[in-house]
């Protein structure tokens, strides 16, 4: 288990908030990292593995045209995937992969071309991923480091999310205890 996850747990607990993973490329690596902390079920609604590019929209809600014109390593499929799934899953959170692991290219995009995204609870003040947030990877090594770093930047990802959103509320009760300055 990585601290990383860990941290991840720990913030949305804290926050009493929900997590939902789409996976593609990482095929449940990153679902099994969290469920590997001690206390995420307080936390883990579940994931989706959608590896079948039919799936993500199946499934995911994934825009059907979207995927025919670009396939499915796309980052407004990650972006997709993950707003999909925190939708299906009723969470306030949802994480996305996408992505060539490898050996061969997929949709013309070579092997290391990853999409990692986070989608979370928005509204007006929020700092958070509202909308969606997607980062692109260019990724070296093999077929297991790729998915393996893929795992480990969806999961920064949340946390930087999850950090800027209890940094931002934080700043907003100062505020209000300061008297608005």
């Amino acid at each position: 288990m990585s601290s990383t996850a860990t941290d991840v747990v720990r913030l949305l607990t804290v926050k009493g908030e929900t997590l939902a993973v789409a996976e593609s490329l990482t095929g449940g690596l990153v679902a099994a990292e969290i469920t590997s902390v001690a206390g995420a079920s307080k936390v883990f609604r579940g994931s989706v593995t959608a590896y079948a590019t039919e799936l993500k929209a199946e499934l995911l809600g994934v825009d059907a045209g979207l995927l025919a014109a670009r396939g499915a390593v796309d980052a407004q499929v990650a972006a997709q995937m993950a707003a999909g799934v925190r939708k299906a899953l009723g969470a306030d959170w949802g994480i996305a992969t996408t992505g060539v692991a490898g050996p061969d290219p997929q949709d013309g995009q070579p092997v290391g071309t990853v999409f990692v995204a986070v989608d979370g609870p928005g509204g007006a003040g929020s700092r958070s991923a509202s909308g969606g947030k997607v980062e692109p990877l260019r990724l070296n090594g093999d077929r297991a480091e790729i998915r393996m770093e893929s795992v480990r930047s969806v999961l920064a990802l949340l946390l930087r999310e999850l950090a800027d959103e209890q940094i931002g509320n934080e700043r907003a009760q100062d505020t209000e205890r300061n008297g608005g300055f």
